[in-house]
């Protein structure tokens, strides 16, 4: 299950990635916005990514303008390891590497169709594990450091 979010910068993109996960019979959650009219991010950021840290979402997906609203927010979330991703190699190395578990992208950043190629790649990349598995234990400890957060 993917846990989805967007602001009314990142509605239409979310719309595609939607069909896009329809097609693909890949089950999400929608956890807003839903329509284009201004609204607050970091509502709907933290309502997906509490989902995936409470383990009743595998992953997100957030999109809003140029993504970076949403992956600060995600990021401070304890547990989230949010990717902002603007080309599917980065998507790849993002699980591969850093066992994301959030993929933000930036609407205005990226079109559709490279968006969806992200999306494609980031749910089918793994993590590596080896050597990578230290990293992402340094990176969980900081989690509730005061100043990290």
């Amino acid at each position: 299950m993917i846990a989805l979010a967007c602001d009314h910068g990142g509605y239409n993109l979310m719309q595609q990635v939607k069909s896009y996960l329809d097609s693909a019979e890949i089950p999400y959650e929608d956890f807003g916005t839903y329509n284009t009219d201004s609204c607050d991010y970091p509502v709907y950021a933290t309502l997906a990514s509490r989902a995936v840290v409470s383990g009743e979402c595998d992953f997100g997906i957030l999109i809003c303008g140029t993504g970076i609203g949403m992956s600060i927010v995600a990021n401070k979330i304890q547990g989230i390891r949010a990717a902002l991703c603007c080309g599917v190699y980065m998507a790849e190395m993002a699980r591969n590497h850093n066992d994301a578990n959030v993929l933000v992208l930036g609407a205005r950043v990226i079109d559709a169709e490279l968006a969806i190629d992200i999306v494609k790649t980031f749910l089918s990349s793994n993590f590596d594990g080896g050597r990578h598995c230290t990293r992402v234990r340094m990176l969980d400890e900081l989690d509730g450091i005061e100043g990290v957060h």
